[in-house]
């Protein structure tokens, strides 16, 4: 039976909850800042999330739902400039401390570095971003515990493409069998699995309703001793909370 030796975390919904009331909220200020009058609601942002990418996503919002709308520039160079003065704004609300970790991650990495577990992050967002989350609520020396940041676009396909899993595996040298995936939307565990990694999903408002067909288990939380998770589909095998031994037993199925 192979053995676990990593750990493979998503960022945005699955560390913490960054969606909602993090990026959106920094592509708001974005808008209002470049004189647009754009607001992304809670509700279009839901939709917009059909695509991974923030670039990704204002490319989206000016194709369906700006019909008309004329740039005097490429529409690429248009979202990448957008897109930087969000990031700008994202980091700001980072670095605030508005953003926390969701219940359950920092016990869940702590327990992994203590018995020698492999750590890497596989997500579309920018390395700026996951650097000022890790910083924000770890600490900066939280950035040394990741083996491999595998972010943005370090690979040309995001996802639900495999590449930024199957990237961050070569640079550690290790097979999909001997990791879990740690994911929370569709386009997320579309991915995990193309890479052949058994995944755990830890849903959130914006994905509850995503079909996770595949994934080994489907949680609200990974919980706490005192706080534990609703299993949503699979079978938690007796275990109220995301700890060491939960993921030895899915992993071994």
């Amino acid at each position: 039976m192979s053995q676990l030796e990593v750990l493979i975390f998503d960022v945005d919904g699955t560390l913490a909850d960054t969606e909602r009331d993090g990026h959106r909220v920094a592509f708001n200020q974005a808008f209002e800042e470049a004189g647009l009058d754009w607001d992304w609601t809670v509700e279009l942002y839901g939709e917009l999330l059909q695509v991974t990418g923030g670039k990704e996503r204002i490319r989206l919002y000016v194709e369906k739902f700006l019909e008309g709308f004329e740039l005097d520039e490429d529409i690429s160079d248009f979202a990448a400039r957008l897109h930087q003065r969000k990031t700008h704004f994202y980091l700001e609300l980072l670095q605030s401390g508005a953003i926390p970790l969701r219940s359950g991650v920092e016990r869940l990495i702590n327990e992994a570095r203590e018995a020698d577990l492999r750590l890497a992050i596989s997500t579309t967002t920018t390395p700026a971003n996951v650097d000022y989350l890790l910083s924000a609520t770890l600490g900066k020396q939280s950035l040394n515990w990741f083996e491999v940041i595998a972010a943005g676009d370090i690979v040309p396909a995001k996802k639900p493409a495999p590449d930024i899993y199957t990237w961050a595996m070569q640079q550690m040298k290790i097979k999909p069998e001997n990791c879990l995936a740690f994911e929370d939307s569709l386009n997320g565990v579309k991915s995990s699995l193309a890479a052949d990694l058994k995944t755990i999903i830890t849903i959130n408002g914006y994905t509850k309703d995503d079909d996770f067909s595949g994934a080994e288990i489907v949680l609200d939380q990974y919980g706490e001793p005192n706080q534990p998770f609703t299993v949503i589909e699979g079978d938690a095998a007796g275990f109220d909370y995301v700890n060491l031994d939960f993921l030895k037993e899915i992993h071994a199925r």
